[in-house]
């Protein structure tokens, strides 16, 4: 995920220190992105630092640790220019856990198994779409907002395919006998 892009987009506004810099992701994404983790931020910086995105300059304080200010530089501020003038791809194509379940589920055979896995993932997607749908009412930052309703499609999504799978696996006849069972790898193939 492009995390450092939108660090680079929270600098562009002005200079700022780690915890700052978390508070205003997390402001600025809404909960369904959920906590930035402090020490990921920090690698973050520090990449942005040794590719010359960002300059980082101390500052001593009384009674705390002294704190490390960032700021963007031209350099920065250029490819931030660049990733958002470019389209945004899939991230991690279409590997799937879920999907690996219905393939393995689908390859043992067995219909209960399916039908188990389905209704499962069924239910989980439900349950997030009752919990995106009372976050989204609550949202107040209309771009938090957007980001609860990409959330919510992409779980409809979801369910569609969860819908597809029952329709091509369990009500279509003959067509879970049809998918070739999981066997196990040759023996020889394992030893050499």
């Amino acid at each position: 995920m492009p995390i450092h892009h939108a660090v680079l987009s929270l600098l562009s506004h002005g200079p700022s220190y780690g915890y700052e810099l978390k508070g205003a992701f997390e402001t600025a994404v809404g909960p369904q992105w959920g906590p930035l983790n402090i020490g990921h931020l920090y690698q973050i910086l520090d990449r942005l630092s040794r590719d010359g995105m960002v300059v980082s300059q101390r500052h001593a304080q009384a009674v705390k640790p002294d704190r490390v200010v960032y700021e963007i530089t031209e350099g920065g501020r250029t490819e931030l220019g660049r990733w958002l003038a470019e389209a945004s791809p899939r991230s991690g194509g279409f590997r799937d856990d879920f999907f690996l379940k219905v393939t393995a589920a689908a390859r043992s055979g067995d219909a209960a198994t399916v039908k188990t896995v389905l209704s499962q993932q069924r239910t989980y997607l439900m349950r997030e779409l009752r919990n995106l749908d009372g976050l989204r009412r609550k949202a107040e930052d209309p771009v938090v907002a957007l980001l609860l309703s990409a959330a919510t499609r992409h779980v409809e999504a979801d369910l569609s395919f969860v819908d597809d799978a029952d329709r091509a696996l369990l009500r279509t006849p003959g067509a879970l006998a049809a998918v070739p069972a999981a066997r196990a790898p040759e023996a020889g193939r394992l030893a050499g």
